[in-house]
C-alpha cells in the first residue's frame, strides 16, 4: 500500500485506492474550510498571535530590536545648531522693482477669467493690426 500525490492539487499525498485528497474533496463539494490559524507573515512557520499578524517568536525579536534602537537613540545627545541668521522679526521687507503694470497690487486680489480673456483678445487684435 503506497502513497501518491493527489492528481488535482499535486500537494497532498493520498493512498493509492483513493481518488482525491480530503482537501480537494471538500473543495469539490463546495464546503468552506476555515483554517484554525494563520501563519506568521514574517517567518511563515508559526501561527500568529491573536490580534497580530506575526508569531510570538517574531514579535519578541521585533520588540527586542526596537528596544535596542530606542536605547541607542537615548544615548545620542541632541545639540543645538547655531547658523548665525537673524530672526524673522529683524528682517527688512524687500521692495520689488520692475513689476508689470497689469500685476495686481494686492496678491490676494482675484482676477476673473473674463477680464483676462478680454485682455488677450485686445492684445491679439493689436497684433493683427500690426
Amino acid at each position: 500500500m503506497g502513497f501518491i500525490k493527489c492528481p488535482r492539487c499535486e500537494l497532498n499525498y493520498i493512498k493509492e485506492e483513493e481518488q482525491y485528497c480530503s482537501v480537494c474533496k471538500r473543495e469539490m463539494k463546495g464546503e468552506a474550510h476555515d483554517d484554525p490559524f494563520e501563519l506568521c507573515s514574517i517567518c511563515n512557520e508559526n501561527p500568529v498571535m491573536p490580534g497580530k499578524d506575526v508569531c510570538l517568536m517574531c514579535y519578541k525579536e521585533m520588540t527586542q530590536q526596537q528596544g535596542l534602537r530606542d536605547d541607542s537613540m537615548d544615548e545620542t545627545e541632541t545639540t543645538e545648531v547655531n547658523i548665525d541668521m537673524e530672526d524673522v522679526s529683524e528682517m527688512e521687507e524687500i521692495e520689488l522693482e520692475g513689476m508689470p503694470e497689469d500685476m495686481p497690487e494686492d496678491i490676494g486680489e482675484q482676477i476673473s477669467l473674463e477680464e483676462e480673456k478680454s485682455k488677450e483678445d485686445v492684445d491679439d487684435e493689436e497684433e493683427e493690426e500690426i
